[in-house]
């Protein structure tokens, strides 16, 4: 990514004065007179958002004034600084006063500086900042290039991004790290007992794979990543609208994350056994698809009924988490685009997860509000696995009903996890359909840095 931060020293950089409604008198009271005139005839009035570039006598920017909301706002938006890329002009900035949270701010300004640039020119602004003093620029830099990694990965077209793509871009972060890397492809998954994930990526002109990464010393403690990796879903034979495939090139939105969390723990150093698994699939439709009411032995031994060959993501999910559970390592997360029912719940913005470890998931939601990274607890509730019943299997894929449809993903995840000592799912969405200050429109790094908090806490 383009070098956001400055490394030379501040002091000809230009200072960003952060006001509210509530400081503005004051702030404006405090500037020269000609400073003074000049907002006010422009009628700033430190509306959140608002910008203004306030003129030196020599015609210079001498000072940019930025609106946040007030401190005690329900609505207080922590990133609205990362809108600061997109209205500065070229140059060199610093931070003229401290913003609500300034660990924040400084990584919206470094998350909203991201554009999509691989098919043509980004529009962006050679706009910089001088780190404020005290905070970790490195690690702020580090959580900013693994959103670059997730954005870019889930942004690039399905045509250019299938499940051998995704595994090279896995290979290269493994090579970038020092990182074994493994991968298991087409025929193979069948020979070496991934059922599942061969059903479901089997009609595709692209062969389907399983992409096994792992780094670290063994002695540390096991932490096992899985991504859902459906680089296009079709929903199979049974079709999606066209409206429902229009951004499916997102389905690929866990594996994005996972690599992305990966990226940051490896170049943190962290004292783990890291393990990243990735079911790499395209759901097409072709004569070999899989159908509904076929029958699969899943990798643990489960008989699994295809209720909805559109609910393919937990099918994926199914056998790498199975696998990765026979290491029973100390903590497992997966993370996976898997429902609209998370969507009709919580919205584009605020994932659910699931978990029965009390103390990881209190532990997680203080880490998901200290880096504005949202997340919501939902409940693994016994009651409803009964609805994943088959009555010629051992569980069905997709209950028939309509309701929890999140919840029922996770039970049926929590099907394949036995010896885990720790469970975490995230139903995570993995695009932001419309911009907000540091995040554009399009692919979405989510859950990543929360969980990243979580681990740094509990093994940096």
């Amino acid at each position: 990514m383009h070098p956001v931060f400055e490394t030379a020293p501040g002091a000809s950089a230009i200072p960003i004065t952060f006001a509210t409604r509530a400081t503005w008198e004051t702030i404006c009271a405090g500037l020269a007179a000609p400073a003074r005139r000049f907002a006010m005839a422009s009628g700033f009035a430190a509306k959140p958002g608002a910008c203004l570039s306030l003129p030196s006598a020599d015609g210079q920017i001498a000072q940019v004034l930025f609106g946040l909301e007030d401190e005690t706002s329900k609505s207080r938006d922590l990133f609205r600084p990362g809108a600061l890329p997109g209205l500065l002009p070229p140059g060199v900035y610093r931070f003229g006063n401290a913003p609500h949270d300034t660990r924040l701010a400084t990584l919206a300004f470094a998350l909203g500086g991201y554009r999509f640039s691989r098919y043509r020119k980004a529009d962006a602004a050679d706009v910089r900042l001088v780190p404020p003093e005290g905070i970790d620029a490195a690690d702020i830099m580090r959580m900013a290039e693994a959103a670059v990694l997730a954005r870019d990965l889930i942004n690039t077209p399905a045509n250019d991004m299938g499940p051998e793509e995704l595994a090279r871009a896995a290979q290269q972060l493994a090579t970038r790290f020092g990182a074994h890397f493994h991968c298991i492809v087409g025929d193979d998954l069948t020979r070496q007992n991934f059922p599942l994930i061969d059903a479901v990526g089997r009609a595709s002109s692209r062969a389907p794979r399983l992409i096994d990464l792992s780094w670290g010393d063994p002695a540390h403690p096991k932490v096992t990543l899985v991504g859902k990796g459906v680089c296009f879903d079709t929903g199979g034979l049974d079709l999606k609208p066209s409206s429902g495939m229009l951004i499916m090139k997102k389905d690929m939105g866990g594996a994005a994350n996972v690599l992305a969390l990966a990226a940051m723990v490896m170049d943190a150093k962290l004292k783990v056994r890291l393990r990243v698994l990735i079911p790499a699939v395209e759901n097409a439709v072709a004569g070999n698809a899989f159908r509904p009411l076929d029958i699969f032995k899943s990798r643990k031994g489960l008989s699994v009924e295809i209720g909805n060959t559109d609910a393919e993501g937990r099918l994926v999910l199914a056998d790498a988490l199975a696998l990765a559970d026979e290491e029973r390592p100390d903590l497992l997360i997966d993370l996976g685009t898997l429902t609209g029912a998370a969507r009709v719940a919580l919205g584009p913005d605020l994932p659910p997860f699931y978990t029965n470890d009390e103390t990881l998931a209190l532990d997680l939601a203080i880490c998901a509000k200290q880096e504005n990274d949202p997340l919501w607890r939902l409940p693994l509730w016994p009651a409803y696995d009964a609805w994943l019943d088959s009555k010629i299997a051992n569980i069905n894929n997709a209950p028939s009903g309509t309701f929890a449809g999140s919840i029922t993903c996770a039970l049926f995840l929590q099907r394949f996890v036995e010896h885990a000592k720790s469970w975490l799912h995230v139903d995570i969405y993995g695009w932001t359909p419309s911009a907000k200050p540091a995040r554009p429109e399009g692919g979405e790094c989510q859950a990543a840095r929360a969980i990243y908090k979580l681990l740094g806490q509990r093994y940096g």
